[in-house]
């Protein structure tokens, strides 16, 4: 799946940014509450604006992304705020992508769609009680020429995760961008 343009694209897009990082998402800041403490996986992170956030916040962060570009500004802008962040190129789309990645306490994915098969298996990757972060354009957004139908969350995205997961907060928010969801699950302890 190319959400909202390829790796060209993203690379070009992250290469012609000025040297500054953008503000976080804001109904990440807003619910950064729910996270379980220590480490989080930030999947689709780009720059890492939600990641230097988390980072200040005392999270352990691993950033992924299939923009080399956006890992390398990332690794910049924790260096310069004397944070260490992992970083791994990874591209989302391919089956299997997240295979090896290991387990964190927290996911977050910030305005990426992952695709049904990943996401059906994302409980492999994050720990009992921990947070599953999603925000991005949602089901009522009206679609162009950058956003795709393909890239908006829709409810039955998570129809595969409902035994493995429970919803316990759901926002929707228009804003200038757009409109926006967020869903914030937690993982059943076995």
């Amino acid at each position: 799946m190319e959400y909202m343009g390829d790796k060209q694209y993203w690379d070009e897009k992250f290469i012609s940014r000025n040297d500054y990082i953008l503000n976080p998402e804001q109904s990440l800041v807003d619910n950064v509450s729910y996270f379980k403490k220590d480490t989080i996986l930030d999947l689709a992170c780009g720059d890492g604006r939600n990641t230097i956030f988390l980072l200040k916040k005392g999270f352990k962060i691993t950033g992924v992304d299939f923009s080399n570009e956006a890992l390398e500004r990332l690794k910049c802008f924790s260096k310069r705020s004397n944070y260490a962040v992992n970083t791994i190129c990874l591209d989302l789309s391919k089956p299997n992508s997240l295979d090896n990645i290991g387990i964190f306490d927290n996911i977050i994915i910030n305005h990426y769609r992952l695709n049904k098969a990943i996401l059906s298996e994302i409980n492999k990757h994050i720990s009992d009680n921990g947070t599953l972060f999603i925000c991005g354009f949602g089901h009522k957004h009206k679609v162009d020429s950058k956003i795709k139908e393909s890239d908006l969350i829709v409810p039955s995205d998570f129809e595969d995760i409902k035994k493995k997961f429970k919803l316990i907060k759901y926002i929707e928010k228009e804003d200038k961008r757009g409109f926006l969801v967020t869903y914030i699950f937690w993982k059943n302890s076995n």
